[in-house]
């Protein structure tokens, strides 16, 4: 059998001397531009307040010796602001014990919600989400347009839908939705009228075909068992779900043209690649091509990802695929695409050429010469000093605990990467700048965003396998930004699939609302758009799935406005005064 400790021999060798001092180089660049860039004038750090928040999570992979595929996975986490209340509430996965091998007892996915003062209380059970599943992956949407956001859970075997009552608690709608049926291995998942008619849709990843009775015998060392690649089994084919309204789903896959059982999918991602305003999506393959799906505006789609140079590496192989985004980093007005691999291929970082084709850049860049030996799993693009440049967050960790025996540079626990945009296509390493918590090595999985305390700075939320979930405080500089929440109309209700443009300056950035992308995860339903030192959009324009354009003209920054498609702005929030960081000292802080 295949085993996957060994199956990616290095290609590019560095010494241990290389390595440091590379390492060296990138500080002492970081550095300096933390001398010179305004957006660093003032340090910024993201600080673990995870237990002064009241966030207590372990995650239940289930692991008891067998070394079984699904183990490695999990947990997906979301940001939902369940009760509408405008600060975003906490929901992380769970597993649960394999039959016969009780690990932790009874294990049950958490439901935080935010009392808007930097805590967050367990109201799982009082929500009715206290429900045993072997759960992976969510996504998050408003399937039905009542005004709250519902939530999909995807599971090894029995995915769920749970229907939010408006009431601060849920309801478990999987059969009445026509959902019920499917048993497989599930993995990330998101909402998106993919024909335009202001009802939510539901694309699910499936990984392989596995179960316990079916599991294979893999080995690193020619004696002892470990986790098999997906080589081992065959594909499945991810599921495209129609909304039929009146909270009915039918299963579209074959006639919408995406089946495909040779798919080993991990991770999605949906964008207009080719910008004719019709969401495609994209699929994140594990050992299998990545297949980007064209929608051709019919109710059907057309895989396109080898046309488009997005299905393999430079080299022609097909990579270990794990979580996936798309976001304008160069202001190009074009989607580009990060993927993240497994240890020794590198993070792929496609630039969208805006001609229908891909190039990707990360061999010819620092974020590819930085995750050349790391496994990522959660990633995506966003702005994390408000300069109106989106960043590359990217979550690590290996699947084996015993690789470091075959594979002396890579690790189980590994840091998590954070590249700093610069413009021009370039980035710059700056996790350690972070703090030492954020820069730790862990055995990291899903990573979501989201402005918990609404002070206009995206905080982060990050998960580990069979450990504690994080959550990373954005400690801001003094870059200013604007927040900007969506109420569709003849649109879907939560916006999904709607354009925001905005103008400041001269400067020009755009960001489709999505659901998905990362890895088993979903951030918040709100954009957020730095404006650097501008207190000011000079305009702001929303597109919506609809067709219907609505715009604004001189909009303060410092607040978070509510824009209903065709009316415009409906309400409007100032950002909270943000509170100093606690004092640290230089070592604290791993400053270079």
């Amino acid at each position: 059998m295949l085993n996957r400790g060994s199956r990616f021999p290095p290609r590019h060798g560095f010494s241990p001397a290389d390595c440091r001092a590379r390492k060296f180089a990138a500080l002492a660049a970081a550095t300096i531009l933390l001398l010179i860039h305004p957006a660093h004038a003032q340090p910024i750090t993201f600080r673990d307040i995870t237990s002064q928040a009241g966030i207590r999570f372990i995650h239940n992979n289930a692991a008891f010796g067998k070394k079984y595929l699904p183990e490695t996975l999990g947990p997906g986490c979301a940001f939902i602001d369940y009760d509408n209340d405008g600060y975003p509430d906490i929901l992380l996965i769970n597993g649960e014990d394999w039959p016969g091998h009780a690990k932790m007892g009874p294990t049950t996915l958490k439901l935080y919600h935010n009392n808007q003062d930097g805590t967050f209380t367990d109201v799982t059970r009082k929500a009715g989400l206290a429900v045993p599943m072997f759960g992976l992956g969510v996504a998050i949407g408003d399937y039905d347009n009542d005004g709250h956001e519902d939530i999909f859970i995807t599971t090894l075997g029995q995915s769920h839908l749970f229907h939010n009552n408006g009431r601060g608690t849920f309801s478990d709608m999987t059969k009445a939705a026509g959902l019920w049926g499917p048993q497989e291995f599930s993995t990330s998942a998101a909402w998106v009228d993919y024909d335009r008619d202001g009802k939510l849709d539901l694309v699910v990843a499936n990984y392989v075909e596995w179960s316990i009775q079916g599991d294979l015998f893999c080995t690193l060392d020619g004696t002892r068992k470990s986790y098999c690649t997906p080589e081992s089994y065959r594909g499945s084919s991810a599921r495209l779900w129609h909304n039929l309204g009146n909270g009915k789903f039918e299963d579209a896959t074959q006639k919408a043209g995406f089946w495909d059982p040779t798919s080993k999918s991990l991770g999605i991602a949906i964008l207009d690649y080719n910008g004719d305003g019709w969401p495609d999506i994209l699929l994140a393959n594990d050992t299998q091509p990545n297949k980007l799906y064209l929608n051709k505006q019919n109710g059907t789609f057309e895989e396109r990802a080898v046309s488009a140079g997005i299905a393999f590496s430079e080299d022609g192989v097909a990579r270990a695929g794990m979580g996936v985004d798309a976001g304008d980093y160069d202001r190009s007005g074009h989607p580009s695409i990060i993927i993240t691999n497994f240890a020794n291929q590198m993070l792929s970082l496609y630039h969208n050429e805006g001609n229908g084709l891909f190039v990707d850049e990360a061999p010819r860049s620092e974020v590819g010469r930085a995750t050349l030996v790391t496994l990522g799993f959660g990633c995506f693009f966003f702005d994390y000093d408000n300069d109106g440049w989106p960043d590359i967050f990217v979550a690590d960790g290996h699947i084996e605990n015993e690789i470091e025996r075959v594979q002396k540079r890579v690790s189980y626990a590994e840091p998590p990467h954070l590249f700093r945009n610069l413009g021009g296509g370039k980035f710059q390493e700056v996790t350690e700048q972070m703090g030492t918590g954020f820069a730790a090595p862990k055995v990291a999985r899903a990573a979501a965003y989201a402005d918990i305390d609404n002070d206009g700075a995206l905080d982060l939320l990050v998960t580990t396998n069979g450990g504690r979930a994080y959550l990373f405080h954005n400690q801001a500089g003094t870059n200013h930004s604007l927040r900007i929440k969506l109420v569709g109309t003849k649109s879907n209700h939560d916006g999904i699939g709607s354009v925001v443009r905005v103008a400041s300056g001269g400067d020009k950035q755009w960001q489709m609302l999505k659901s998905g992308s990362s890895y088993l995860s979903q951030s918040e339903l709100v954009l957020t758009f730095g404006l650097g030192g501008k207190i000011k959009a000079d305009s702001a324009e929303i597109q919506w799935p609809s067709g219907q354009v609505d715009k604004l003209s001189d909009v303060p920054s410092g607040q978070t406005l509510t824009i209903q498609e065709g009316r415009g702005v409906i309400s409007s929030r100032a950002y909270r005064p943000r509170k100093p960081a606690p004092k640290t000292t230089a070592a604290a802080r791993r400053m270079p």
